[in-house]
């Protein structure tokens, strides 16, 4: 019998997505603060201390819970949003920059999921959003992620976000994968996670790619994305910063010269 309430879901979108999530009566779902988008009038949103999953008990229980969230650079609060109509209501969630939302089983998957800190969207009630501590030095302290990264556990459903497009891999006993820090998603907990210098001079001087990229080491499954935020804002910062140097230098020419000529 499962733990965690049972939820139905519908995604909406293509590039910037939404979750609708439907709730029988007195069901409930566990949302990140700010990713509320709408809800139906019989359904009741409340700010709960630490991850919202009801199991911990007593103060230092929720504490504790609330502590892991700091340590994951989430709130100390979560949002919860409880059906207390007689039918079926709902409530959607919204994915914060464009990408795609993915739905995970937790319970098709040994009950555990590891995923990027920042990825959490919503969850079933019940499930727990932990932390997941990196094993080796190197992967803390070179892995994109730090020492820490999030682990939702339960037999619920869970979403997490991500930027792009969003591609799954199964990994065999003992396939890897090597793969850009910042573009891993999430994996199952069989998978080891590790980091490799880029080998080579000229790669690691000249190649743009960073000192470093993750191994991914079946069995299980990972999911990718094709565009992380942490990229994204990078290039928006650089092309603004080029801008400003280039139009010191070659003026309205340089701006022909981009496609903004203006």
């Amino acid at each position: 019998m499962k733990r965690n309430h049972e939820i139905d879901y519908r995604i909406w979108g293509e590039e910037m997505q939404c979750v609708e999530i439907e709730l029988d009566p007195q069901e409930t779902v566990v949302a990140e603060s700010g990713s509320f988008m709408f809800m139906d009038e019989n359904i009741e949103m409340a700010t709960v201390f630490g991850d919202g999953s009801g199991r911990s008990e007593g103060f230092f229980g929720k504490l504790m819970d609330a502590g892991k969230r700091l340590l994951t650079g989430e709130s100390l609060f979560i949002t919860t949003f409880t059906n207390h109509g007689a039918d079926k209501h709902r409530v959607t969630f919204a994915a914060p920059y464009a990408g795609k939302i993915v739905p995970l089983d937790l319970s098709s998957f040994d009950g555990k999921i590891v995923c990027q800190k920042d990825s959490f969207l919503c969850a079933a009630k019940g499930v727990q959003i932990g932390i997941e501590f990196q094993r080796k030095l190197g992967t803390g302290l070179f892995g994109g992620e730090g020492f820490i990264m999030q682990k939702l556990e339960g037999d619920g459903m869970a979403f997490v976000h991500a930027g792009g497009y969003i591609l799954e891999r199964e990994l065999a006993v003992g396939e890897m994968l090597r793969v850009d820090t910042g573009c891993i998603v999430a994996f199952t907990h069989r998978v080891d996670y590790d980091i490799q210098f880029v080998k080579g001079i000229k790669n690691m001087v000249f190649g743009g790619e960073g000192l470093f990229y993750a191994t991914l080491r079946g069995p299980g499954k990972v999911w990718l994305q094709s565009l992380p935020v942490s990229r994204l804002a990078s290039r928006i910062l650089q092309y603004s910063t080029q801008g400003k140097e280039q139009g010191s230098i070659l003026g309205g020419f340089g701006n022909l010269l981009d496609g903004d000529g203006r």
